[in-house]
């Protein structure tokens, strides 16, 4: 971990306050959490300027990028969609037929079940997400810039070992 102190943060002056106002208490869990949570927005607020510089949701490159790592052919059925984006079912048929609409993806019949339905990137689809994935990660890696690699890998230690203390240890 770095040696050298980080300057103070809002989060900082929070847990001085309730330092002084409640003494009886200790604040140090807002310290975590409250980071947590700003830390959060910043990054969202950030992702949402960099894709929007792409003409994308961030949501977009999430379906898209979902399909592009399972592999050849890049199709995966509606529920196991659903499940890898967290969304209720009718958010999830919307963004299918946001991103059909565009182009990026397209349904087609399941041949193992002729009710079923899979979603499948197109050739446009993923060409733009081979484009796009290697800017996304050189804007993490901006993002990240003020940590160094092993700051990382123990930030993403202990990271990993929050979500699995609070139970998230599987895609949806």
């Amino acid at each position: 971990m770095s040696a050298t102190p980080a300057a103070s943060d809002a989060v900082d002056a929070i847990v001085a306050a309730w330092r002084r106002e409640r003494p009886d208490l200790d604040p140090r869990p807002m310290g975590v959490v409250g980071r947590v949570s700003r830390l959060s927005r910043v990054l969202d607020k950030e992702l949402k300027e960099f894709f929007a510089g792409h003409g994308l949701e961030f949501w977009e490159f999430d379906v898209l990028a979902t399909l592009r790592r399972s592999g050849a052919p890049y199709e995966l059925s509606a529920g196991a969609l659903l499940k890898s984006a967290m969304v209720t079912s009718g958010a999830i048929t919307n963004r299918v037929d946001r991103l059909e609409a565009k182009g990026l993806l397209e349904r087609v019949r399941d041949p193992a079940d002729r009710r079923g339905v899979r979603v499948r990137l197109t050739d446009t689809g993923l060409e733009l997400i081979d484009r796009l994935l290697p800017l996304h990660l050189a804007n993490e890696e901006r993002m990240l810039a003020a940590l160094s690699q092993d700051d990382r890998e123990a930030l993403m230690a202990l990271l990993r070992t929050l979500a699995v203390g609070l139970g998230d240890t599987t895609l949806g």
